[in-house]
């Protein structure tokens, strides 16, 4: 696959990289059981695919140890980033994930990020979902900094979403931001742009709306924008409403990687394949947009 340039970091991307919370377990967040056996196979099949993007987080369940068991071994094909600022409490027949921005707590989940991934650095650490009171409250990007500073971590990023977004892509001190965006969700595609003209590396999840309804785990009710637009007349003949929605997602211009989970190996192929094919066509990405636009798939301002 090609690769694109990440921000500000200077890594090298690839435009789809895997989202391991499709990896989290039953007990988190109504996920569905994970055998480990299927967890190698995929995690292996990320990287024989030439996927070179990792992303977890601290409160997915068991994810980060699965990346450690089965994938430690080729630590240097893959940039891995993770997620902090989420408390893992066990329920008995759940885990609970609320947020927690305690300094003492922040390093202590990190290092027991790097000891189930089994590494001892990772290339991007990212604060999860903070609003910005919290941030300055808790003065979490110098703590950040500070483990950079440590080597433990490369480069500093934050997932976040509106109504937040915007203050910490203006605050310029992030490497790079991640945010939800898809043709039926384009609430943050101004704000994609804003970020990249500040430097920061995009990376979008969500980037398919979780596929169609029936093949994927997408909501009927957001599916609808699609059917109200009539995106099926752009289809290509025999392209899948997943893929297009794929390549709608690869065509805007300044997103560096788009996270995609799968637990299938033979999803994650067809991601590959979609991928593969490239940006749609100008003239159809445009009229895509215009569609949805019309249909009330909204764009903030930014």
């Amino acid at each position: 696959m090609e690769k694109r340039t990440l921000g500000r970091t200077g890594l090298k991307v690839t435009p789809i990289g895997y989202g391991s919370m499709e990896l989290r377990g039953d007990r988190v967040w109504s996920g569905r059981p994970v055998d480990d056996a299927e967890a190698g196979r995929v995690l292996n099949e990320v990287l024989d695919q030439g996927i070179n993007f990792i992303d977890t987080a601290y409160s997915y369940g068991i994810a980060e140890a699965l990346i450690g068991k089965h994938l430690a071994h080729r630590r240097d094909e893959y940039l891995l980033a993770t997620k902090c600022g989420r408390e893992v409490i066990d329920r008995g027949d759940h885990v609970d994930t609320p947020h927690c921005w305690d300094r003492r707590f922040l390093a202590e989940s990190f290092d027991e990020s790097l000891r189930r991934m089994k590494t001892d650095y990772v290339d991007l650490l990212q604060l999860h979902g903070p609003m910005p009171e919290d941030a300055e409250r808790e003065s979490l990007v110098a703590f950040l900094n500070g483990l950079k500073e440590a080597g433990k971590v490369r480069w500093i990023g934050i997932s976040s979403f509106l109504p937040a977004v915007p203050h910490f892509i203006r605050a310029g001190e992030f490497d790079t931001i991640q945010m939800p965006y898809s043709g039926l969700e384009r609430a943050h595609e101004s704000l994609i742009s804003e970020a990249a003209a500040q430097g920061a590396g995009v990376i979008v999840r969500g980037g398919v709306g979780r596929g169609e309804p029936g093949a994927g785990l997408g909501q009927q009710d957001q599916w609808e924008f699609w059917d109200r637009a009539r995106v099926d007349e752009l289809l290509e003949e025999g392209e899948s409403r997943t893929g297009f929605m794929l390549r709608f997602t690869l065509s805007h211009p300044d997103i560096s990687t788009i996270i995609i989970g799968t637990k299938n190996p033979a999803h994650l192929r067809d991601n590959v394949a979609q991928a593969a094919r490239g940006k749609l066509p100008e003239d159809v990405y445009e009229e895509a947009k215009r569609r949805l636009s019309a249909a009330g798939s909204v764009v903030a301002e930014a």
